[in-house]
């Protein structure tokens, strides 16, 4: 596929380098890409109130400022998830900040939420036709005094672009942002969100890290349930460092992304579903490179879920070789919809 030989050639470049490049190419040439072929209507999943063509989304972090979103769903995702994009632009960490692990199929960023801010954003979006499901991922910018005020900003600004918000609070790569994740500053995160929610109704989802201990995923739990929150994200990516990475990157500080946080973000998965049912929806991302991968999240309890890092190792080709093997395991198992496959 001449998508996928582009993106090997890009894979040559510094990982920053490259991503950019294939923005601005995404950017220039979006419009007069093929679209993918229309979805098995197996593969139709309703979740947080939308009906998804197929479930396999792309996760925040690759199309921070929403250049490119139409471009992505033209790949042939179910959904395209943009951002994270705070209240005011800022540039981020200093560089270098990204790292490729090629022999562990993982990525390491220190990005820290570098982005043009939520007006840039707003006016880009207020552009585009509505064609896809598209969610934004909100986030606070590093020096705010006033943190959950950022996101109650944000979400007023952009929730009129989206199909569902998503509130990131586990980057690893802005101090003191995880704190937000315990019980007492959640409830007030959450509740100031919702104030803003009742004005202008949307689907509202937490990303969470996977570095949260038992109790703290019970707090999590207890804290969405109680605000009424429509979706949980699990996860982002790790802090810790498994002994068995190859990669001469690997003990660089950031964020780790890729194959090896798949384990651990199918057990948060299957952690949460025990504690929440049914009621809320569950999106899994972690290490997500095949069907197989991607079914495994979806026993795990999850609706849907996202990738990033193994499409910079594979390409574009790679979307529509998850949904064939998916489409195969779900016929495999005997299940006619994915709903049964995770027991829902």
């Amino acid at each position: 596929m001449l998508l996928d030989a582009g993106a090997r050639m890009l894979r040559q470049l510094p990982p920053e380098t490259s991503h950019r490049a294939t923005i601005r190419l995404l950017s220039a040439g979006g419009a007069v890409l093929p679209a993918a072929l229309p979805d098995d209507p197996k593969l139709a999943v309703t979740a947080l109130g939308l009906r998804f063509p197929n479930p396999i989304g792309l996760a925040a972090g690759f199309d921070k400022d929403g250049e490119v979103p139409d471009a992505m769903l033209k790949l042939g995702f179910g959904f395209v998830e943009i951002g994270t994009v705070t209240p005011r632009s800022q540039a981020g960490n200093p560089k270098p900040r990204l790292f490729r692990l090629p022999e562990d199929r993982a990525v390491i960023n220190r990005m820290g939420f570098n982005n043009a801010g939520m007006e840039a954003m707003a006016r880009r979006l207020a552009k585009r036709k509505r064609n896809g499901i598209l969610g934004i991922n909100i986030g606070a910018n590093k020096d705010s005094s006033d943190r959950i005020a950022d996101y109650r900003a944000a979400f007023a600004r952009l929730a009129p672009f989206a199909d569902y918000v998503t509130i990131n609070v586990s980057s690893p790569n802005t101090p003191g942002l995880r704190t937000l994740q315990g019980r007492d500053e959640l409830e007030r995160l959450l509740g100031a969100v919702n104030e803003e929610r009742a004005k202008l109704p949307r689907p509202l989802l937490l990303k969470i890290a996977p570095d949260l201990d038992d109790a703290a995923i019970d707090d999590v739990a207890d804290v969405a349930l109680a605000a009424g929150l429509d979706g949980i994200i699990a996860t982002n990516t790790t802090i810790e460092r498994s002994p068995g990475l190859r990669s001469a990157n690997a003990r660089e500080a950031g964020g780790l992304s890729g194959a090896p946080l798949f384990q651990r973000s199918t057990e948060m998965l299957k952690a949460l579903r025990a504690r929440l049912g049914s009621r809320i929806t569950l999106v899994g991302v972690g290490g997500i490179g095949s069907g197989t991968d991607a079914y495994a999240k979806i026993q795990a309890g999850a609706s849907l879920v996202q990738l990033y890092t193994a499409l910079a190792y594979e390409g574009p080709g790679l979307i529509s070789r998850i949904k064939r093997e998916l489409l195969q395991c779900r016929e495999q198992d005997g299940f006619d919809d994915l709903d049964r496959a995770g027991g829902r």
